[in-house]
């Protein structure tokens, strides 16, 4: 599908066809890239290597130059492949890894690489041997090999307020990348997030444009080293991706993926602004957003794109699009979309698509609905980056400078940079004068987060989501609890840890750690700033110490301010830890006195308000900027709101738990065409072929077990009160993940799938997971078995069978994991 262009006095205007998600008609996504700055591109063209560039151009087919222009993931392409199709790029997505393990060793990360480019350089059969890159989400450190030093995540970084330590953070990272062969990050998030329900307000640095403008340049100059300053693989550099470019932190009640519905200037002025620094700096690359502004994507608008970015703002580099994030363009699907490229995107990041969009785009190419002018513009950039990268002389990646150097993979000098940062990044909202803990006291360390390296973590750490890790995953991390243990004990007192808070010896003091768990992306998108539920239980914890007369402080993980008025107003200090990363002892050095020495002060500040409800449009608790240092004199607590003024969030993710559906959600048995819901237990379905019970699981009763007599078709079926949109998370590779225990061998014909408005096929074999049986496992049936695209998912678990068979379900939920996964037909 083209769009219609016209240009007047150096104005781009593009209408937005596209209807926004209220219903009303799509304001014009317009750009006047006049209006917009200059941006200082800071490497100058060099002759010698233009000629060269030019001259591999010339000996390229059209098939050569359609493979520079795609990247394929890691798990869905063979070093084979990337030579027969002569790709550009590979990366590696939140949850692929070496031989399909995300958690493979640091050394098999290095011998793909070595076996991708030794494919990519390959001419036996012709070709021009381009050697491919490797980009990784190294988004706070190089967070998916284990072992690797994990920052904080960027709010957490903006509350230190510190861009030297930015610099130097960025360069550890790069260092660390090196190790493990690959050549490019896509960072940093250079996103200025306006509204913390977002699932992605933790990767931006502050929602306030002027600080993160303030990093932006100096994470790049970490990551890739001063522009002129000859290779980046002759030094310890990699690429950097600033992203997402434009607004993905300014859309509608902060969905991810969702629509920025902004006037020119608010783009401008504030999203735009981080991208002036990150160009003057030399940026190679920039990834475009999967949102939209004004209800057209922004890999489709070319105003934005190709006259903003690329003309106004000089930006000399290439442009990558999200993941798959081409298939949601006007008239594209995952495997045809000649808009983006026509757009002015250079790369299409094509995970799993790759194949079917290389055929699609080189016979665009052929029939000129990509004109090769377009096509080599965009070969042209890319293999300019890669020039500069030195790429074509660097050799294999494991000969290359740091590479295979294990020990720089949380080196001592690298964890003392996170553990300063952490440090630096802590926010102290409340002191009545029990900060800092004194030399030694006795201190409980409690919460369910104190002892969880994954969750102080939060997401992209080994996983996409952060989920599914336990401390033995992160050799050489530190977790909260143990860094307070080593503290309270240098300072010759004792720390005692107990997650519920009970107690044998009344402590001095206790520490209280709780906050969110782990997510990423839109699964982390919120209805209100409020926690989840399930993670509102340590006030109980807080109310019970405190009602034995116990100090408390709190010390809150968090990727984005929240409600939590119950809490500051129960704990005597509260203390904003957000994703602090490996290294707990940073926690520790601003909480616990030294035996010898001056007391630890506060030094971080919000880096976006706190709110006073959990009302996303409500008045601000604590301002941008705030913060205490610990030495202020005492003065009485004046009492804050306690009242959310909301009322719950939905269900989220989670579907069903401990046997129980989410609000508004049913459970229900169909027999004989009779549908039968299941409120009271036990119960038999109306044509009496189906036995329902309360058995125990997680908790006492925690699940329903269904016999299912046979005989005729018998249907479980966990319905949603109204239908979902998951087209996101059918896209992100996610699963429906249902905890079930099976009782009996399943019957031949038995299935779980799906009901859809638009159809889900026919589910799958339930075979492979009761082979299992007499206890409760994770399977995992995933998104895309139900089709394409599932806008209109009435009941994401259907049980279906005619056969006899016994099973319990416990939960259902999306996840990215489960024990057993089966396979789609």
């Amino acid at each position: 599908m083209h769009h219609s262009r016209s240009r007047r006095a150096g104005r781009c205007l593009i209408l937005a066809a596209a209807l926004l998600s209220t219903g009303a008609i799509a304001q014009d996504a317009t750009v006047h890239p006049g209006q917009w700055p200059k941006a200082l591109w800071p490497v100058a063209r060099d002759p010698k290597m233009e000629a060269r560039i030019a001259a591999i151009l010339r000996g390229m087919s059209a098939e050569e130059k359609v493979g520079q222009v795609i990247q394929a993931d890691i798990a869905s392409v063979t070093p084979e492949e990337v030579k027969r199709y002569h790709l550009g790029s590979v990366l590696n997505g939140g949850n692929s890894g070496p031989g399909g393990n995300d958690l493979a060793p640091a050394r098999d990360w290095l011998a793909l690489a070595d076996a991708f480019w030794a494919a990519s350089v390959d001419k036996s059969g012709g070709g021009s041997g381009v050697p491919v890159i490797w980009g990784t989400d190294a988004v706070h450190g190089h967070s998916n090999i284990i072992g690797a030093t994990l920052f904080p995540h960027n709010i957490g970084l903006g509350a230190a307020r510190d861009p030297d330590l930015i610099q130097r953070i960025g360069t550890a990272t790069a260092a660390e990348i090196r190790v493990t062969g690959q050549e490019w990050t896509f960072a940093p998030t250079i996103t200025v997030p306006q509204d913390p329900r977002w699932g992605r307000a933790y990767e931006g640095y502050s929602s306030n444009p002027a600080l993160v403008s303030s990093y932006a340049d100096r994470m790049i100059l970490g990551l890739q080293g001063a522009p002129n300053a000859g290779p980046l693989l002759k030094g310890p550099y990699v690429l950097a991706s600033t992203k997402h470019f434009l607004a993905d932190g300014g859309t509608a009640e902060g969905r991810d993926q969702g629509d920025a519905r902004i006037d020119e200037a608010t783009l401008r002025d504030v999203h735009g602004k981080p991208y002036g620094p990150a160009i003057g700096a030399g940026v190679a690359t920039v990834m475009t957003s999967f949102s939209s502004w004004n209800g057209l994507k922004i890999a489709a608008n070319r105003g934005l794109v190709t006259e903003l970015l690329k003309g106004r703002m000089n930006f000399d580099g290439f442009v990558v699009t999200d993941w798959n994030a081409h298939g949601q363009l006007p008239g594209c699907t995952n495997a045809s979309c000649p808009t983006a490229i026509n757009a002015g995107v250079d790369m299409y990041m094509a995970p799993d698509s790759w194949k079917p969009l290389y055929q699609s785009l080189l016979a665009q190419v052929k029939d000129g609905t990509v004109p090769m002018a377009r096509l080599d513009d965009a070969v042209t950039r890319i293999l300019r980056v890669k020039m500069r990268l030195g790429l074509f002389e660097a050799g294999k990646p494991s000969s290359r400078p740091l590479a295979g150097r294990w020990e720089l993979l949380g080196a001592p000098a690298h964890r003392a940079i996170a553990r300063e940062a952490v440090g630096k990044s802590l926010v102290l909202l409340k002191n009545q004068g029990v900060l800092p803990v004194k030399a030694g006291a006795e201190v409980l360390v409690a919460g369910d987060a104190a002892d969880d390296i994954a969750r102080q973590s939060g997401g992209w750490t080994l996983t996409w989501q952060g989920t599914g890790l336990t401390n033995a995953n992160f050799p050489g991390a530190t977790s909260i609890w143990t860094g307070i243990r080593e503290a309270v004990t240098k300072s010759g007192g004792r720390a005692t840890l107990s997650a519920d808070g009970h107690f044998a010896k009344k402590p001095d003091v206790a520490i209280v750690v709780f906050g969110e768990t782990p997510y990423a992306e839109f699964q982390g998108d919120l209805k209100t700033l409020r926690l989840r539920p399930e993670l509102r239980g340590q006030v109980e914890t807080m109310r019970r110490l405190k009602a034995a007369g116990v100090p408390v402080v709190a010390v809150m993980l968090t990727g984005r301010p929240l409600f939590t008025g119950p809490e500051l107003n129960l704990a005597d200090a509260f203390v904003v830890a957000w994703l602090p990363g490996s290294e707990g002892a940073g926690v520790a050095d601003r909480l616990i006195a030294p035996r010898d020495g001056a007391a630890p002060v506060f030094t971080g500040r919000l880096s976006m308000p706190w709110p006073a409800s959990a009302r996303a449009e409500g008045p601000a608790l604590y301002p941008l900027g705030y913060g205490l240092s610990g030495q202020e004199p005492a003065s009485a607590w004046q009492s804050v709101p306690e009242d959310p003024g909301v009322a719950d969030d939905g269900a989220g993710s989670t579907f069903m738990d401990d046997g129980l559906p989410a609000a508004g959600w049913s459970l229900q048995v169909e027999d004989s065409g009779q549908s039968t819901r299941i409120t009271t237990l036990p119960v038999a379905s109306a044509g009496g072929r189906v036995q329902v019970t309360a058995v125990d699981a997680r908790v006492q009763e925690g699940a329903r077990a269904f016999e299912l007599a046979g005989g005729g078709r018998q249907e479980v079926v966990l319905a949603a009160p109204a239908p979902l949109d998951l087209s996101r998370q059918a896209n992100g590779a996610m699963m429906i993940v249902a905890t079930m225990r099976f009782d009996s061998a399943p019957a031949r014909d038995a299935v779980v799938g799906a009901r859809c408005a638009e159809g889900c096929g026919n589910g799958v074999s339930l075979a492979p997971a009761a082979a299992i049986r007499g206890r409760f496992i994770t399977v995992g049936v995933p998104l895309r078995c139900f089709g394409p695209t599932l806008t209109s998912l009435e009941a994401p678990l259907v049980v279906r069978t005619t056969g006899a068979m016994r099973f319990a379900l416990s939960r259902v939920a999306l996840g990215t994991s489960a024990d057993q996964v089966l396979a789609c037909r």
